[in-house]
């Protein structure tokens, strides 16, 4: 049974959290795992930084990881940096998925990975999503949308991200990888950069609500990407220029710095939503 499933079965499948039914068999994973890693570890010297706040979601709740986009790498490094002891199921464009005569989304699948029409409400892919944060898996997404300064189109603001945490009562984790850019840049020869991935303090979707009705998803995403190149730049969060990283989307500056939001720790965040209801 572990080695021939239909990967669209595997989309409905849990790969962590508390889920019921049959597991994705965990083997090919691993073994992703143990060899990709090995061989990011020996070309780019990666390093995980804050790796805490991750894992303090472990076995307490699920959790919205937001992450910039900039390489196909991103996507890996994102899943070696969890591992081993959690998994992120990660958000993919559909048309991935039938690469290779399916044998891509065979690989994909079988690493928690499923798929979202791009530029579509597409409700299957947000209830896959929900369900998988319920049950306490970590969903990744990347609300860029593509990859940033590698593709004809430009990197849009996306606030499905807070819409999924808003409906799985979930927080928004935002990370970064670093330098996976530098590997192979237009015109010039493949480098071997260091990378680096950073999490950094999660984000709860209410804290928005002093925004409009209308404009409390979107002023989550953009705060929540705003942090993720806070991260990437080592800035601070007011220091990123977030009208020219995103010019078609609103500027909520203006808004966050008359209404701060408060600082919180994992450690916080896990243990209020792991508390039974009446007791957070």
């Amino acid at each position: 049974m572990g080695a021939f499933l239909r990967y669209e079965d595997m989309w409905d499948m849990p790969l962590d959290g508390q889920g019921p039914g049959k597991r994705i068999p965990h083997w090919f994973g691993n073994l992703a795992w143990v060899l990709v890693g090995a061989v990011f570890k020996l070309l780019f010297r990666y390093r995980v930084d804050n790796r805490a706040a991750l894992r303090g979601f472990k076995g307490k709740s699920g959790a919205v990881c937001v992450c910039n986009h900039t390489s196909f790498l991103d996507v890996a490094m994102i899943y070696v940096s969890a591992r081993p002891a959690q998994w992120v199921r990660l958000m993919g464009r559909d048309t991935l998925f039938d690469n290779a005569g399916g044998l891509v989304g065979q690989i994909l699948s079988r690493v928690g990975a499923f798929p979202v029409r791009r530029d579509a409400a597409d409700r299957k892919a947000v209830k896959r999503a929900v369900r998988m944060l319920k049950d306490g898996e970590l969903v990744g997404i990347l609300p860029e949308g593509t990859r940033r300064g590698k593709s004809d189109r430009a990197p849009e603001l996306h606030a499905g991200a807070a819409f999924i945490a808003r409906m799985a009562h979930v927080p928004i984790l935002p990370m970064c990888v670093r330098n996976a850019e530098k590997i192979k840049q237009k015109g010039k020869m493949v480098r071997f950069p260091k990378l680096s991935v950073e999490f950094g303090e999660p984000l709860l979707v209410g804290d928005f609500d002093f925004l409009p009705k209308e404009d409390r998803l979107d002023g989550c995403a953009w705060y929540a990407m705003r942090e993720c190149f806070a991260l990437h730049d080592r800035v601070p969060r007011e220091a990123v220029d977030m009208a020219a990283l995103f010019p078609g989307a609103r500027d909520f500056s203006a808004a966050f710095a008359e209404h701060p939001l408060p600082a919180h720790a994992t450690a916080e965040v896990a243990a209020a939503l792991a508390a039974p209801e009446g007791e957070a």
